[in-house]
């Protein structure tokens, strides 16, 4: 199978495919105080199931399996479903075939799924998603046979202030969003717009190490979000084709995203 990841890396999967942030946010987030960064393994899938605006990291923590994505578009009713097949992608990587038919039981990581959504448009702060709202009406009222539910945090700036100050990264990192997209509600083009932002947060000391390490990646990259997130203002209902530099830029195609 071919990758799907059209674009390099993310800010955001830079940011927190490092094990001390990805602790300190998964901390932030749950309410959890766990200390030791070598308790996490980092195991991504590189042919990720996820394209264009959605950045996930997987990874193990004391029994669970973690999923966690980043969401930029309007939030998908269908994510409970893409992660039930990312989850079963998963569980392939990790879990040796040849066990399945053995007659001993098979312990397996605890799921987790945690969206943190960094759209425009107004979403509650806390939100959960279940796969069972996708189920066809059957007009039995029985509890379904198959369920996963996926907690969605909205982290754009002021929405989640707790989670913030427990994690000042993910709060560095609202920052830097937040401040590219007001620079460009200002009138500066984007170019501009987002190097604005990251010359605010690193007088700021915001993120600055990060910023420092990454700089023209991380630019071009901010830039390409907010271009995609024009297009899928432009496009309801569908999805913007190509990529952000490609010639496709504005076409939108009718496939859920």
């Amino acid at each position: 199978m071919k990758a799907n990841r059209k674009y390099k890396d993310s800010v955001f999967t830079l940011l927190f495919n490092d094990k001390k942030r990805l602790l300190e946010l998964y901390n932030a987030v749950n309410g959890t105080s766990f200390t030791n960064e070598d308790d996490i393994e980092i195991n991504t899938l590189q042919n990720a199931l996820f394209m264009g605006m959605i950045n996930d990291i997987s990874f193990t923590i004391a029994g669970m399996l973690v999923v966690l994505v980043e969401h930029q578009s309007t939030i998908n009713p269908n994510m409970p479903l893409r992660l039930l097949l990312y989850m079963a992608r998963i569980y392939e990587k990790i879990i040796d075939n040849r066990r399945l038919y053995s007659s001993k039981k098979i312990n397996v990581p605890r799921p987790e799924f945690i969206v943190l959504y960094t759209g425009k448009e107004d979403f509650p702060a806390v939100k959960t998603l279940k796969l069972s709202g996708l189920f066809k009406e059957t007009g039995r009222h029985d509890k379904a046979q198959l369920e996963l539910e996926v907690t969605v945090y909205n982290i754009n700036k002021g929405v989640n202030p707790a989670i913030e100050e427990r994690s000042p990264t993910l709060g560095g990192y609202a920052w830097l969003v937040a401040k590219a997209r007001e620079n460009e509600a200002a009138g500066l083009d984007r170019n501009e717009a987002v190097k604005g932002a990251v010359r605010f947060c690193k007088a700021r000391g915001i993120l600055a190490d990060f910023l420092k390490k990454h700089g023209s990646e991380q630019r071009e990259y901010v830039t390409d979000r907010m271009e995609m997130e024009r297009r899928f203002t432009s496009c309801p209902g569908g999805s913007p084709g190509g990529s952000p530099g490609g010639r496709q830029r504005g076409n939108c195609q009718k496939r859920a995203v």
